[in-house]
């Protein structure tokens, strides 16, 4: 009889590590996933499959017990910031994890770093990865580090960066970068090899190139995505006078990435980065099929936006120096400069059409408010590194814990009432806006709407008496016509129901119909 394994996952909120735990799960493992934040896991489609565990990996008290029973230990975490003692953190976070891994006979440890060349001075990121990766290699736990390049898949940075780039952009001032190799690698296979390490019965510790099968220039690349979007090749010129910081500058402002995530990314192009050896062959066969080219694989990532299935995204990545404390309860307020703006609305739509309009907000869809001056509040957050209103939303119409929403994060959602976010821009102080929907009686709806604010010292009061006139039209706005929007889609629902859908005289108003 064989024991079942048991993986533990370290970083499953994060891009790789989100759609790692499923196919762990489908490969028979038993899952264990050690997050800061549990609540960011509620709305995962298999959080009732795998155990959680709360804890950091730079408190090694909260690791007590974490590691006990563990055959594979993947190791997922970085730190995307670009600013601070970040690769300190990094550094103490892996020595945690390997003087523990050891202590309780954790059996392989399976490492993701970075594929970067030798002897050359690396960008700062790169550097932490590779001595991350140093540090568990020399763990005492035998450990498989896979290096892979840029990662090109439904939501990684690297493909948004070249999609927005290319699509925005008819010709393409590039830095001098854009001539360098880069050996880019499907997300698929590198879930495949993650997989497929823990399946090697050597006790190996040593690292492995991973690569797709294609070495292209970064320029080739831009230009492979635009035939596979249907767009006209874009002519590049390569500029010496573009540094790493202002290509950031560059693509923090015409792209939805923000300049925190663009920094790490364009300092590990300045590099060529090819597998210098194909080792993994030997221990891992390739995919049924072969390995996925970058044209094939940006055509999937775009088949994947088209029909709403991104599994996990760049989006969903904490924002450096955003708030991450969540709404205390308003008792908590006593004592405290806090200010709101409250808006309540009745309609006749009922709860679960108000609720659609209210999932759906941001992203494509707007937010249902004077369009220009949130555009323009979107191009200041840009201007000074935030993550500006073009982030977007990984689904259209679904929105989960934890989820990016333009310049805001879900911080709580109860589907169907309450959706609480919470402010991800550049704002001194932080900020939340709550909506909630309850039936009112007799029928119709109650929409509940409140922006809360905590200023932080001086900066805080001026920049909410300075916006407050706009508050004026702008949230009342919002309110109105989110209830309106809820009211004239019944009405039109009413008028052209689909076929075989009943009308508002026959359809019963039970939770169940609603969901």
């Amino acid at each position: 009889m064989t024991t079942q394994r048991t993986a533990l996952v370290t970083g499953a909120t994060g891009y790789i590590g989100g759609r790692l735990v499923p196919r762990l799960l489908d490969a028979g493992f038993a899952v264990r996933v050690l997050v800061r934040n549990p609540s960011k896991l509620a709305d995962v489609p298999w959080a009732d499959q795998v155990e959680i565990v709360k804890g950091d990996l730079s408190d090694r008290e909260s690791l007590a017990t974490v590691f006990e029973d563990v055959d594979v230990l993947y190791y997922l975490v970085h730190s995307m910031g670009s600013s601070g003692n970040f690769d300190g953190t990094e550094l103490d976070s892996a020595k945690n994890v390997a003087s523990l891994a050891l202590k309780a006979n954790v059996k392989r440890i399976v490492y993701l770093g970075g594929l970067h060349p030798r002897g050359v001075t690396l960008s700062r990121h790169l550097r932490s990865r590779a001595a991350v990766g140093s540090i568990l290699l020399q763990s005492g736990v035998p450990t498989i580090a896979l290096q892979a390049g840029v990662v090109i898949g439904s939501g990684s940075t690297s493909f948004e960066m070249i999609r927005h780039l290319t699509e925005v952009l008819p010709y393409m001032p590039a830095p001098k970068w854009v001539r360098n190799f880069i050996q880019p690698i499907a997300v698929r296979d590198v879930l495949y090899y993650l997989v497929k390490a823990a399946d090697i019965d050597e006790p190996l510790n040593r690292t492995f190139d991973i690569g797709g099968p294609d070495v292209l220039r970064y320029g080739q690349m831009m230009n492979g995505y635009a035939v596979e979007a249907g767009l006209h090749q874009r002519p590049i010129a390569s500029l010496p006078v573009f540094t790493p910081w202002l290509a950031s500058q560059w693509v923090n402002l015409v792209s939805p990435i923000p300049r925190s995530l663009a920094i790490p990314i364009i300092e590990s192009l300045q590099f060529e980065c090819v597998a210098s050896e194909h080792d993994i062959r030997t221990y891992i066969p390739d995919p049924v099929g072969g390995l996925t080219g970058y044209r094939r694989s940006v055509r999937l990532a775009l088949e994947k936006m088209r029909t709403g299935q991104v599994e996990t995204s760049w989006q969903d990545s904490d924002v450096e120096g955003a708030p991450a404390d969540t709404l205390p309860s308003d008792p908590d307020w006593a004592g405290h400069t806090v200010y709101t703006n409250l808006q309540i609305r009745e309609t006749d739509a009922r709860p679960g059409d108000v609720w659609r309009v209210i999932e759906g907000i941001g992203g494509d869809n707007g937010w249902y408010s004077f369009p220009l001056a949130w555009a323009v509040r979107g191009w200041m957050d840009k201007a000074v590194g935030g993550v500006g209103l073009r982030r977007g939303r990984r689904n259209p119409d679904h929105l989960h814990t934890g989820d990016a929403l333009d310049f805001w994060r879900v911080e709580q959602i109860k589907r169907g009432s309450f959706l609480r976010l919470r402010a991800e821009m550049k704002v001194p102080g932080p900020a939340w806006l709550e909506m909630s929907v309850e039936p009112r009686d007799g029928g119709g709806t109650k929409y509940t709407q409140r922006a809360v604010f905590f200023p932080r010292g001086l900066a805080g009061r001026l920049y909410w008496y300075s916006i407050l006139p706009f508050h004026g039209f702008i949230f009342p706005g919002m309110a109105n016509r989110i209830t309106q929007t809820a009211t004239a889609e019944v009405e039109r629902q009413a008028e052209h129901p689909e076929p075989g859908e009943k009308t508002d005289d026959t359809r019963s108003n039970t939770a169940d119909e609603i969901a």
